[in-house]
């Protein structure tokens, strides 16, 4: 994008030296000849453009970095008295007697120096317009190249962010998973076998298709579900468990894991009465391109497990839908004294 910018901004630059150079050529042609003409033009484009060069790409640039403007309007300044100061000996030179006569009536008795000076004043208007142009389109691209660098930066920034929210995701999931196949490992060897292999599948999506900004919706449902499978041999008959699953069209995209810690917190969270089972309760349907997610624990404020880490998932989710889905999603949360309810709609790719 950077090197686009550069080369729009030279043929910018081209054009406008073109035009000029053919505007002076065509003032002069008339009065000073073909010949004339040309060396004329020549002297005065190669003066405007060493110096008005000089100004927009070594000291404009420097007064940028360095938030040095009043220092530059002076050096601006000087340079376009020097470029008046050289138009008018180029105008002086080519101007003999005979010229100056019918060019200038008014100054053709004048004294050189009176001539020059005459020139010098009327040359500072074409010096400003010359300088002010020449800047004005340095100035347009490095404002565009801090633009560029500074949405790079907040770029970086917001992947930073995510990647900081997604990896908050894996250790409590793995923790609590490799914590239940290592008690299952000493009762029942075979249920831990049954989770291990589930996990691993797991852990080979996470490893292999999460690195990616955006994922095909069919495998992250696939993902979810097989959490949800993770989750119910965990809890086994403790827990009942119930999920839907309505996708019409897996191609679309979504962010991975994104829904994840919504999972997480229902079985983290849910509440377990004496002689009374808990639920987790999951809706996952897509319509369109959007996709409506809805879960639903029991829960209790009597029963309730204390925790530390509780609505760092929630907290986690809304951040990332704030990063990831401005503007494109919907996030509403219901808690009463029985259940906890989350609802996420959002708009896919």
């Amino acid at each position: 994008m950077i090197i686009k910018n550069k080369n729009r901004h030279w043929i910018f630059l081209i054009f406008f030296w073109f035009i000029l150079g053919i505007t002076i050529w065509a003032q002069l042609i008339a009065d000073y000849g073909i010949i004339s003409a040309v060396r004329q033009s020549a002297l005065i484009l190669l003066s405007s453009i060493v110096l008005a060069h000089f100004l927009s790409d070594v000291m404009l640039p420097k007064a940028l970095r360095k938030n040095k403007m009043t220092l530059f309007a002076v050096q601006a300044f000087a340079v376009v008295l020097l470029l008046s100061l050289c138009l008018a000996v180029i105008y002086a030179v080519f101007s003999d007697s005979r010229t100056r006569n019918r060019l200038y009536p008014d100054e053709a008795n004048m004294a050189t120096i009176e001539f020059l000076w005459a020139r010098f004043c009327g040359s500072i208007p074409a010096a400003l317009l010359i300088c002010g142009t020449a800047c004005g389109l340095r100035f347009y691209q490095e404002h565009n190249v801090i633009e560029q660098n500074h949405a790079r930066l907040q770029q970086v920034h917001l992947e930073a962010q995510i990647k900081i929210l997604q990896d908050q995701i894996n250790p409590h999931l793995m923790f609590n998973v490799l914590n239940h196949i290592h008690i299952l490992m000493q009762s029942n060897v075979e249920l831990a076998s049954v989770l291990l292999v589930q996990f691993s599948d797991i852990l080979r999506y996470q490893l292999y298709e999460c690195n990616k900004e955006y994922v095909p919706l069919h495998l992250e449902i696939k993902y979810l579900k097989d959490l949800i499978a993770v989750e119910e041999t965990r809890w086994g008959n403790e827990l009942e468990v119930k999920s839907k699953w309505n996708i019409e069209d897996g191609r679309l995209q979504i962010v991975p894991l994104l829904l994840v810690p919504l999972i997480e917190n229902a079985f983290k969270h849910v509440s377990r009465l004496p002689n009374q089972k808990g639920y987790v309760h999951l809706s996952c349907k897509q319509v369109n391109k959007q996709l409506i997610f809805e879960i639903e624990n029991s829960y209790t404020e009597q029963y309730k497990i204390p925790s530390k880490s509780q609505g760092l998932g929630l907290e986690n989710v809304k951040k990332r839908l704030a990063i990831q889905y401005p503007e494109k999603h919907q996030l509403s949360i219901n808690k009463t004294d029985s259940d906890f309810t989350v609802k996420v709609v959002l708009d896919l790719k």
